[in-house]
């Protein structure tokens, strides 16, 4: 689907429709466009965007990759910005990522996806409100989407921070196997989320210290403060990470004593027992001359040995602080 916005900045008139309002743009110099590609043909795309932006094949195909790092690349006329934004299903600290690419202009802004993304729709949908600042340019819009990505993932963290917290609680009154495995699949998620981070913080750097005539002073600022937000996220996911790899260690320490201690009492009983199967076993051997087995009170005497021995062993064990 390709949806296209005009904007007339001697008028401040806007007009929203298809890719037939491009010739529009084409012939009126005082016009800017913003054109939105969402899960388009690849060939299709890629021919449309060459003979309607000018845009260079390498970006274009660096675009339509499923998998890219992000990445900020700067040409005489426009610059192509490549984000992962999260997807529509992304309610929490388990997330998932779309591609999201955009070329910026002086008169252009182009949007792509493979699949439905709620900043560019949220941006959008501003801007058909009128409440976008479309006389700012395409620079502004791009800020707006690159704004709403940047918050969506400030808001997951913001909710892991309370997940966290009771995880945390629940830990250590109610230990338990499935609260470790949640805490595994954190620690992943979290790798994955300082490992955008990092790569969102440099392009967002590079920006906000853009020499390209078509960012100015305002949009610099702007984007300082994007980047200032992202380097926090990057702190915070690193620092929830260690924390729930804190976590993790200690919950393994605590099973760890916990089995120490039950070992610990197996240890006694089997010290304790291990010399009375030995008398048991010696005098339950069938042989004819066991001398002892003539005496009179031999059984209570044995029985009295036994209750010593134990006696003794229970005694040694107090005394070492064993029980």
């Amino acid at each position: 689907m390709i949806r296209t916005m005009l904007y007339d900045r001697e008028s401040g008139h806007t007009r929203f429709g298809d890719e037939a309002l491009l010739e529009e743009w084409a012939k009126s110099p005082e016009v800017w466009v913003w054109a939105d590609f969402d899960d388009e043909e690849s060939a299709h795309e890629a021919e449309f965007f060459m003979n309607n932006f000018g845009l260079a094949p390498l970006v274009i195909a660096d675009a339509q990759r499923d998998r890219h790092p992000a990445k900020l690349e700067a040409f005489d006329d426009y610059f192509f910005l490549l984000m992962k934004g999260l997807d529509t299903a992304t309610r929490g600290i388990d997330f998932g990522t779309i591609q999201i690419a955009l070329f910026v202009g002086e008169r252009f802004l182009v949007t792509r996806r493979k699949a439905k993304s709620v900043s560019i729709d949220s941006v959008w949908e501003e801007a058909k409100a009128g409440n976008l600042c479309s006389s700012r340019g395409p620079i502004h819009a791009a800020y707006q989407i690159v704004r709403r990505v940047t918050d969506r993932y400030a808001t997951i963290i913001m909710e892991f921070e309370k997940k966290f917290d009771e995880v945390q609680d629940e830990m250590f009154e109610n230990p338990r196997d499935e609260l470790l495995e949640e805490l595994v699949v954190y620690t992943g998620n979290l790798m994955k989320l300082g490992r955008i981070f990092s790569y969102h913080q440099r392009i967002f750097e590079q920006l906000s210290e853009s020499g390209h005539p078509f960012v100015g002073k305002q949009e610099r600022h702007e984007f300082t403060d994007v980047y200032e937000n992202t380097e926090r996220l990057t702190t915070l996911s690193k620092l929830y990470q260690e924390l729930t790899n804190n976590l993790i260690n200690v919950y393994i320490s605590v099973n760890s004593h916990h089995l120490n201690k039950i070992m610990k009492v197996l240890t006694i009983v089997t010290v304790v027992f291990a010399p009375l199967a030995l008398l048991v076993g010696i005098y339950g051997m069938n042989f004819e001359d066991i001398p002892e087995l003539k005496i009179e009170n031999g059984y209570f005497i044995l029985l009295g040995i036994m209750a010593a021995i134990v006696a003794g062993l229970l005694a040694l064990f107090r005394k070492l602080k064993w029980v």
